[in-house]
């Protein structure tokens, strides 16, 4: 595995976790709805976006490297 594609496979990694980690923040709590997981879940899901770009950009800028 060369370290570009091991790089994608990490920022993937890191959204789906930053994913999860956010729903479980936002879920804890469905009930009471405390604004410390509500943050901290939007938190999660405001850096898995910043990580989407980031794949994205990181996909456009290295397209011409070979494996």
């Amino acid at each position: 595995m060369s370290l570009k594609s091991f790089h994608i496979f990490f920022i993937c990694l890191s959204i789906l976790l930053l994913i999860g980690s956010g729903a479980w923040f936002i879920a804890t709590q469905p009930v009471s709805a405390e604004a410390v997981n509500v943050f901290a879940g939007l938190i999660c899901f405001s850096l898995a976006g910043g990580m989407s770009v980031y794949a994205v950009r990181f996909m456009q800028k290295f397209k011409s490297l070979t494996r």
